[in-house]
């Protein structure tokens, strides 16, 4: 029976593409977001540890649940030593991104139920707009949308 030659230690981007399924530039774009690493060849190639490949794969199963690349970032960056996700480090972050997608589920159920209400109006000039002035903040001193001056959008309605 035949040997099975050495594992790969390295793969060029387009293997990690192949192996991940994820598009070349989508690669580069991680890359340049720092959630993954590669080195360069003297000829300037990029080159990625073969745990580039679980790293990926954890980037898009947070992606796929919605959590934002800067926060995948940030989780990645705690790791010790850089080192690539594991089941446990999947279970953690999970258990402390759960409140967020939960506020993120309910938000997007109070639109949903309210984006009935600007079908018929069309400029979204509602008194009380939930899509366009979600808190009502001005609803008692003001009607319609407005776009305010940034010194007052940072003052509270009172101080105005």
């Amino acid at each position: 029976m035949p040997q099975i030659p050495e594992k790969i230690h390295e793969l060029t981007v387009g293997q990690l593409s192949a192996r991940s399924g994820v598009a070349v530039s989508a690669l580069r774009f991680y890359e340049s977001r720092g959630l993954i690493s590669s080195r360069r060849t003297s000829g300037n190639q990029r080159r990625f540890g073969r745990d580039a490949l679980r790293r990926v794969a954890f980037v898009r199963a947070a992606q796929r649940v919605g959590i934002p690349l800067a926060t995948i970032r940030v989780a990645l960056a705690e790791l010790p030593e850089g080192r690539t996700p594991n089941r446990d480090d999947w279970a953690r972050l999970s258990r402390t991104w759960r409140s967020e997608l939960d506020e993120r589920i309910k938000q997007l159920g109070r639109l949903r139920d309210h984006l009935t209400d600007c079908i018929g109006c069309g400029c979204l000039s509602l008194e009380n707009c939930v899509l366009s002035n979600p808190d009502d903040v001005f609803g008692d001193r003001m009607t319609g949308s407005s776009l305010l001056p940034e010194h007052h959008a940072r003052t509270a309605p009172e101080d105005s």
